[in-house]
């Protein structure tokens, strides 16, 4: 159970120390709910990559080739922009 500080009685060095306590844990609890959900997305898209995005080898024509090529585009995107890359290059 959280004890709030009373504002009255309670040193605004203290207040404000407890509300930066508390919005750092509210920060720490939503960054690992985000990983949580990029960790989710990254293992099903590897499950789909094992299995060769739902398409049989024999069955590759040149739209499933496009259809890669754009998730590629989109992944080539996000680790540009993760690894300082691309058009994010430092």
């Amino acid at each position: 159970m959280t004890t709030r500080l009373n504002p009255i009685t309670t040193p605004r060095h203290e207040l404000r120390a407890e509300k930066a306590r508390r919005n750092k844990e509210a920060a720490l609890a939503a960054f690992i709910g985000k990983k949580a959900e990029i960790d989710e997305m990254l293992a099903r898209l590897q499950a789909l990559s094992d299995d060769h995005f739902n398409c049989a080898p024999d069955e590759a024509g040149w739209a499933m080739v496009g259809t890669l090529e754009h998730y590629a585009s989109l992944l080539r995107r996000i680790t540009d922009s993760a690894f300082g890359e691309g058009e994010h290059a430092r």
